[in-house]
C-alpha cells in the first residue's frame, strides 16, 4: 500500500473483537503472548520526548525480535540469543527503532508512514543482528485510534501477524505494566454480516535477559533520589506492595464470582494455582504460630514506642535550646541606653582631642615657618 492513505472502514474507531467471536486464521498463527524486553520500552520513551513531548501527538516505530526456527514458520515459535526456545504463540521483543509518522489532528483516518525508511533502517539492523526480524510495531497511544488497523495492513508486508503494543509513556497507575498489546483478527459475526478486522488483546509481560537487568539496575541507581531516606523508599515499597497484593486479590474476588454466576468457564490452571497459594499460607490455628506473631508484634510496637518517646524528647530539648537562645538574644538588644551615651561621649571627647592636636601641629608648623625666613634675611643682611 502507498505510505499515505486515508482509511475506508465504516467504523469511526478500530474495534476489538469479544470473547468467543473469533473465527479466522488457526491458532498456531495467532500469537498468544507478547514479552517486552526494558530496551523497547527505553528506546520508546526516548523517541516520544524527542519528538512528541508536551504534546498530545504519538510516536509510532518498529518492534524487532527473535528469528523463527527453521521449517516453522508462521507458527510464532521464537528462539532467544542463547537459543533457548521460547513457548509456542509466543513473541519475544527485544528491540526496536523509531519511523517517522505524522498524522491529522482533525482527521485521524490521514495518516503518513515512511515505510521506505522502515525497509533502510531494518536492512541496517539486519546487519547487526540477523537473528532479529520484524515481529509488530508500537504507538504511544495511549488508546487505540482509527488508523491503527491501517497501519497494521502496512506491517503486514514485513510479517504475517504483526504485534501491536501501546507503550504508556506516562503511566498513572504505579501497579500496573505500561504495555499493552493486540493482534488483528478477521472477526467472523453470528448474525452472517460480512466480516470485518478487530484487535484481540494479548497478554503482555515484562522480560529481561541477564545484561539487561544489570543495565536497568545501574539506571534505577542514576535516577535514585538522595534527597529520600532508605526508611522512606522501603515505607513506600511495603505499600506499593499492599496495593498491589490489594489489586491481586480483588482480581481473584472477582474471576471466583464470575465463575460461581457461571459467567466465565472454570480454569483448572487457575484453581491449581490458587490452591497452591492456600498451602502456602500459615495454619492460625496452631497455638505455637499464634504465640511467635503475638511476640513479634509486641516486639515491634515496643520499638515504635520507644522511638516516639526518643523522638518527642529530642524535640522539647530543641525547643528548650530555642527559648535559651531567644532569651539571650533578647538581654543583649536591651541593654541600658546609658551605657550607649557613655561610648559616644567617649568617641567625641576623641574627635575633639585629635582636631585640637592636629591645629596645634598647624600652629607650630607655621611659627617654624616664619623664623625660616627672618634667618635667611638676616643672613643677607650680613653679606651685604
Amino acid at each position: 500500500p502507498p505510505p499515505c492513505k486515508m482509511a475506508v472502514e465504516t467504523a469511526t474507531a478500530p474495534a476489538v473483537a469479544p470473547a468467543g467471536k473469533v473465527a479466522a486464521a488457526p491458532a498456531a498463527a495467532i500469537p498468544t503472548t507478547a514479552i517486552v524486553h526494558p530496551l523497547v520500552l527505553l528506546s520508546a520513551t526516548d523517541h516520544y520526548m524527542r519528538v512528541a513531548k508536551d504534546t498530545k501527538k504519538r510516536v509510532v516505530g518498529v518492534l524487532l525480535g527473535s528469528k523463527e526456527v527453521a521449517g516453522e514458520r508462521d507458527t510464532w515459535k521464537t528462539t532467544t540469543h542463547e537459543n533457548a526456545y521460547v513457548a509456542a504463540n509466543t513473541v519475544n521483543v527485544t528491540n526496536s527503532f523509531a519511523v517517522p509518522f505524522e498524522e491529522d489532528d482533525k482527521d485521524p483516518t490521514i495518516w503518513f508512514l515512511d515505510h521506505t525508511y522502515l525497509e533502510t533502517m531494518f536492512a541496517m539492523f539486519k546487519k547487526v543482528n540477523a537473528r532479529e526480524r520484524i515481529v509488530g510495531w508500537y504507538s504511544t497511544g495511549p488508546k487505540i485510534k482509527a488508523s491503527d488497523l491501517e497501519i497494521n495492513e502496512v506491517l503486514k508486508r514485513y510479517v504475517k501477524n504483526p504485534v501491536f503494543v501501546i507503550i504508556d509513556v506516562q503511566p498513572k497507575d504505579e501497579l500496573g505494566i505500561p504495555t499493552e498489546a493486540y493482534v488483528a483478527i478477521e472477526e467472523v459475526r453470528d448474525d452472517g454480516t460480512p466480516t470485518r478486522r478487530a484487535f484481540v488483546h494479548l497478554e503482555s509481560e515484562i522480560g529481561a535477559e541477564e545484561a539487561e537487568e544489570i543495565g536497568v539496575e545501574h539506571l534505577l541507581r542514576d535516577i535514585k533520589d538522595a534527597t529520600v531516606s532508605t526508611l522512606a523508599e522501603r515505607v513506600s515499597a511495603k505499600l506499593a506492595s499492599l496495593k498491589g497484593l490489594k489489586a491481586r486479590l480483588e482480581d481473584i474476588h472477582e474471576y471466583l464470582k464470575q465463575v460461581h454466576e457461571g459467567k466465565m468457564p472454570v480454569n483448572h490452571e487457575i484453581t491449581f494455582l490458587m490452591q497452591d497459594i492456600f498451602n502456602l499460607l500459615p495454619n492460625l490455628n496452631v497455638e505455637e504460630l499464634v504465640r511467635s506473631f503475638s511476640v513479634k508484634t509486641n516486639d515491634m510496637m515496643l520499638v515504635i514506642y520507644i522511638s516516639s518517646l526518643v523522638r518527642s524528647v529530642i524535640a522539647l530539648h530543641n525547643l528548650i535550646n530555642n527559648k535559651i537562645t531567644l532569651k539571650d538574644e533578647e538581654a543583649e538588644e536591651g541593654k541600658p541606653k546609658e551605657v550607649k551615651k557613655e561610648v559616644k561621649d567617649k568617641d567625641a571627647k576623641a574627635t575633639e582631642k585629635d582636631a585640637k592636636d592636629s591645629k596645634d601641629k598647624d600652629a607650630k608648623g607655621a611659627k617654624d615657618g616664619k623664623d625660616t625666613e627672618m634667618t635667611d634675611k638676616d643672613d643677607k643682611t650680613k653679606k651685604k
